[in-house]
């Protein structure tokens, strides 16, 4: 059925009661929605629970779903942020994620020198991302996790094309600042990842 169903199609069934449409739609985004609570929260166990609430919120209100022009995903996005900024006022910490589960850990074999080296840069850098502002760590996570381009940014952060591009184009920059590597922020700069 997942297949068969478009996103429009499975939406309009489920907002009717349709519980196998609203299973179509749970399976095309159950991945997406928890690697983004994920690295925001740190914890794969709070990640699970926010992503169930997600989707229980989700399909509570999706009969008053009304598309206007933004993908499924956006809306989707947009419920998993506030409930983990939620998640992050009630708990007022803040969790790190462990480099050894973490986006940048690379097990390639590598001779283990090269590894240690890679692991304290890569550490070095999560710190960097860790210290900034929600809104930049939620662009990071979408651009580089979940591969989005600008304008799906935009639509999930309810911004313009143009404004993501200027607060992407600030984010690189203070990063490249703080973390003073500046061929890798340099060449990030320079790529148009539209």
């Amino acid at each position: 059925m997942q297949e068969i169903l478009s996103d429009e199609e499975a939406l309009s069934l489920a907002s009717k009661g349709d519980g196998d449409a609203f299973g179509v739609l749970y399976e095309r985004y159950v991945g997406r929605i928890y690697n983004y609570v994920y690295y925001r929260t740190g914890d794969p166990f709070d990640a699970e629970d926010l992503t169930a609430r997600v989707f229980y919120r989700a399909m509570r209100h999706i009969g008053n779903y009304r598309n206007q022009g933004l993908p499924l995903s956006a809306w989707l996005y947009r419920i998993a942020h506030n409930l983990v900024a939620n998640w992050h006022r009630d708990n007022s910490r803040r969790k790190e994620v462990p480099l050894e589960e973490g986006i940048f850990t690379s097990r390639n074999g590598n001779h283990p020198e090269y590894e240690l080296l890679e692991s304290e840069e890569q550490e070095r850098l999560m710190w960097v991302i860790r210290s900034l502002s929600p809104e930049r760590q939620q662009l990071i996570i979408l651009k580089f996790v979940e591969h989005l381009s600008n304008a799906e940014i935009g639509q999930i952060m309810d911004r313009t094309e143009g404004a993501i591009k200027s607060l992407y184009h600030r984010t690189l920059i203070s990063l490249r600042d703080q973390y003073g590597n500046l061929d890798f922020f340099d060449s990030l700069t320079t790529q148009d990842r539209n």
